[in-house]
């Protein structure tokens, strides 16, 4: 390796150590499928030397096929505890991650307190809700001044009055044209009373109340 060569990172590392662990048990379950043939065929050569009755084959191979199984329990043994390193390296990388994540917090939080001021805070907010209230209190001041300024409660009483001299001056016009009326004589067929008022009198009546 080189001497100027980038250290890995652990993450870079942890990635290395499980290809590495991964090739292990794929080597081993390789090797355990090699031994079950060989113990498939001890066990066909066991039977024929049985038959046979040649004793010192049958107690070579029986030693053989001992041994045999024996690794491949070994072979077992060491992949389980293959699978637990790989399992504690996954726990190990996850909890790097949680503490990186930790780390990167807390820098934002020793940021943040660096940046903010609680006292300035603080007097800001209060600034704020004291020219907020000020704020309202001009606008109900302002609304106030201009519900007085255009106050229509008088225009109300004004309209009152003229419909009352409207109706006073009708009545008055009304009861001289009754009196100035001639009287009907009997006999007197197909005469018209000049007593009613129409309606363009009444309207000629407001338009002189209106141009006063």
């Amino acid at each position: 390796m080189s001497l100027f060569s980038k250290k890995p990172t652990a993450k870079e590392q942890m990635r290395q150590t499980d290809r590495v662990i991964r090739k292990t048990q794929r080597d081993l379950e390789r090797e355990r499928h090699d031994l079950e043939r060989q113990e498939k065929k001890l066990e066909m050569e066991i039977k024929q030397a049985a038959k046979q009755g040649n004793k010192e084959a049958l107690t070579v191979l029986a030693k053989q096929l001992v041994n045999l199984r024996k690794q491949k329990t070994k072979t077992f043994a060491v992949g389980s505890k293959i699978q637990s390193i790989g399992t504690q390296g996954k726990l190990m990388q996850s909890n790097m991650k949680m503490a990186d994540a930790m780390a990167t917090t807390t820098k934002s939080m020793a940021a943040m307190n660096k940046v903010m001021d609680p006292q300035k805070t603080a007097a800001t907010m209060k600034e704020f809700e004291r020219q907020s209230a000020r704020m309202d209190m001009n606008e109900e001041m302002i609304n106030d001044t201009l519900d007085d300024i255009l106050d229509e409660s008088g225009d109300e009483e004004e309209q009152d009055a003229i419909v009352t001299q409207v109706l006073d001056e009708i009545g008055i016009e009304i009861s001289g044209k009754m009196l100035d009326a001639p009287s009907a004589h009997k006999g007197a067929l197909g005469s018209q009373s000049k007593t009613e008022i129409s309606d363009d009198d009444i309207e000629r009546q407001l338009a002189q109340l209106k141009s006063v």
